[in-house]
């Protein structure tokens, strides 16, 4: 009966071991087996750089060339090559009215005689080119035997340049003498009327015109700025 009991004893203690190897090997086995995974990762996200190349391999150039070409592409009025045409290649407008300094070469000027006021002479000047001219200040007035330009009065300077479309006149008052008996009278038969430019300068070629009979003036008279209005002209 012992020995009976001794031989179970040794076969369950070699069925154990037996068991505790067998599980052992199985531990051994289920760790082999998870070792693939990262190769399957690796597998799976190769592919994944042909396609990215794929999509840029068509571009040509730096980015910014490649960038800047469809935004030009877009805006009207291209010349075909690629670059916009700027706002400056728009068609000119039309060509403003031409405008410069009423002269002897643009003008035509008479004078006469009123009778209000009192030795009183007018100047109409009259616009006859095609144009825009501007009177600009006053009318510088040389009496034959003058030894100066005769006085221009500064108290009838308009606010604004008198601009003249074509056919269109200004005027100038001359008052032939001051206060009676303050100067000696001086009898001229001629008159010279020079223009001013626009800087004040003289301008080069002056109108001549002939006075009315028995215009007498003297070193107290004066001329006026050229006025729109011609009653504005002989006011002073």
């Amino acid at each position: 009966m012992r020995t009976n009991r001794i031989r179970t004893t040794a076969l369950a203690a070699t069925a154990l071991v037996a068991a505790l190897s067998l599980t052992a090997c199985g531990g051994n086995e289920g760790t082999k087996s998870a070792g693939p995974a990262p190769a399957a990762t690796t597998e799976s996200t190769a592919p994944q750089t042909p396609q990215t190349s794929e999509t840029t391999a068509p571009q040509t150039g730096t980015p910014a060339e490649n960038a800047s070409t469809p935004a030009q592409g877009k805006h009207a009025g291209g010349n075909g090559n690629g670059t916009a045409h700027s706002g400056t290649e728009k068609a000119a407008p039309a060509s403003a009215t031409p405008r410069t300094a009423c002269t002897t070469a643009n003008t035509a000027v008479t004078v006469t005689k009123v009778t209000r006021p009192i030795n009183h002479l007018l100047l109409t000047l009259k616009n006859t080119g095609s144009g825009l001219c501007d009177a600009y200040y006053a009318p510088r007035l040389g009496f034959d035997g003058a030894q100066s330009v005769f006085r221009i009065l500064e108290d009838s300077k308009p606010q604004a340049v008198v601009t003249l479309a074509p056919g269109e006149e200004a005027y100038a008052g001359i008052g032939l003498t001051g206060e009676p008996g303050q100067s000696q009278l001086h009898k001229s038969k001629n008159l010279s009327v020079h223009f001013a430019e626009r800087d004040g300068s003289t301008y080069e070629t002056p109108t001549r015109l002939k006075l009315p009979a028995e215009a007498h003036w003297d070193d107290n008279g004066f001329v006026t700025y050229w006025q729109s209005d011609l009653a504005d002209a002989l006011m002073y």
